[in-house]
């Protein structure tokens, strides 16, 4: 499919959604980057220093107060967004059936209508719910407990901790691909420089969340999308 040539666009994600998204994901580059330095031997001597056990610690803070702060912000918006990753209908099992051609041949005739997120980022919604909980247990056995819980409990803390590390890692830059380089996102334009503008075009929202679009389409009094306006707005979660 071509861009839209009438340049209009949906505000899809607000601001505070997009804060949110960057800082937890500048905060896991972090975590991972200097925690991936007692694994790799060429860079393991930056990890015999306090100042990467420092960074760690003071990223794993971010990456725990802010979406808890944005929960309590946003409480609302928060339960709606959790209550959309959980709610599963055939429509998903449709999109993981046409995900193959979709993103290997670029075939999106049998994708079925999505909404305001699809089945691919319900999916990574709810691996960061799952592993987000994972991390914040493990790592305060690791930084608090060290020295008052059985030896066991806490080597199956670091075990389980750094397997966990590997898959969201793996799956961090699968979603980074997918967002923003595969050449389907490039051509559209859609998710990464939504995270950015919060926008995204008339067209890309047509094709890719057409359940949602047809909300924001029912609530313009135009029946045309409007750059960042008062229905798109609507259709989004409530914020509270």
């Amino acid at each position: 499919m071509k861009n839209s040539q009438s340049g209009e666009r949906v505000l899809k994600y607000s601001a505070s959604t997009r804060a949110l998204h960057w800082a937890h994901a500048l905060a896991f580059l972090a975590l991972a980057v200097t925690g991936a330095f007692l694994y790799f031997a060429p860079v393991s001597f930056l990890a015999r220093e306090s100042w990467s056990r420092m960074i760690h610690r003071g990223a794993a803070i971010v990456f725990v107060a802010a979406p808890l702060v944005y929960v309590l912000a946003h409480w609302r918006q928060s339960w709606e967004s959790v209550r959309e990753a959980l709610t599963w209908t055939s429509e998903d099992l449709g999109w993981l059936a046409a995900a193959p051609a979709y993103y290997f041949l670029g075939d999106e005739s049998s994708m079925p209508p999505q909404d305001h997120i699809n089945t691919g980022q319900k999916m990574w919604y709810l691996i960061l719910l799952i592993s987000g909980a994972v991390f914040i247990v493990t790592g305060i056995i690791m930084w608090a407990f060290k020295e008052t819980l059985p030896s066991a409990v806490f080597q199956w803390s670091v075990f389980v901790h750094d397997i966990y590390f590997v898959v969201v890692s793996s799956m961090f830059f699968v979603h980074i691909y997918l967002s923003a380089l595969h050449p389907l996102m490039r051509q559209h334009g859609g998710a990464f420089s939504s995270m950015i503008s919060g926008t995204i075009s008339a067209n890309y929202a047509r094709t890719h969340h057409e359940k949602w679009y047809r909300r924001v389409l029912a609530q313009t009094p135009t029946g045309r999308p409007e750059r960042e306006s008062a229905a798109a707005r609507q259709a989004l979660p409530k914020e509270s």
